[in-house]
């Protein structure tokens, strides 16, 4: 039973997946680190964050609302990992497989909301 969004495993990938995006940008060169690398970051840390924030809205409508903004984060996110692989030829392989997977799971629970309502 789920009784907190830290029981949702798609708050928990999400969750994982900042500490890989820290430890993937930690290998951006330091002019980055107010540009790209701080954008994945808050990119990364936009995801669980608002899993969490939209589990503790008082309507599904409002809950569907901040995956929806999660959901987008992860986009953003999944381009931002391309550019940083494309322009530093930096290893980001493993969190754009778990961005595709809580991609998967965001669009599942988003359409599980949207029939319960």
């Amino acid at each position: 039973m789920i009784k907190s969004f830290k029981d949702l495993v798609v708050w928990q990938k999400s969750f994982n997946l900042v500490q890989d995006v820290y430890a993937a940008t930690e290998q951006l060169p330091q002019s980055e680190l107010y540009g790209l690398s701080s954008q994945i970051r808050r990119s990364a840390v936009s995801i669980p964050s608002n899993i969490a924030e939209g589990s503790k809205r008082s309507t599904s409508k409002d809950y569907i609302q901040f995956l929806r903004v999660a959901y987008g984060s992860s986009a953003e996110l999944e381009t931002q990992l391309l550019l940083a692989k494309a322009l530093y030829n930096i290893e980001v392989d493993d969190p754009l497989g778990l961005v595709e997977e809580i991609q998967k799971m965001l669009q599942s629970l988003i359409t599980k909301l949207i029939t319960k309502t």
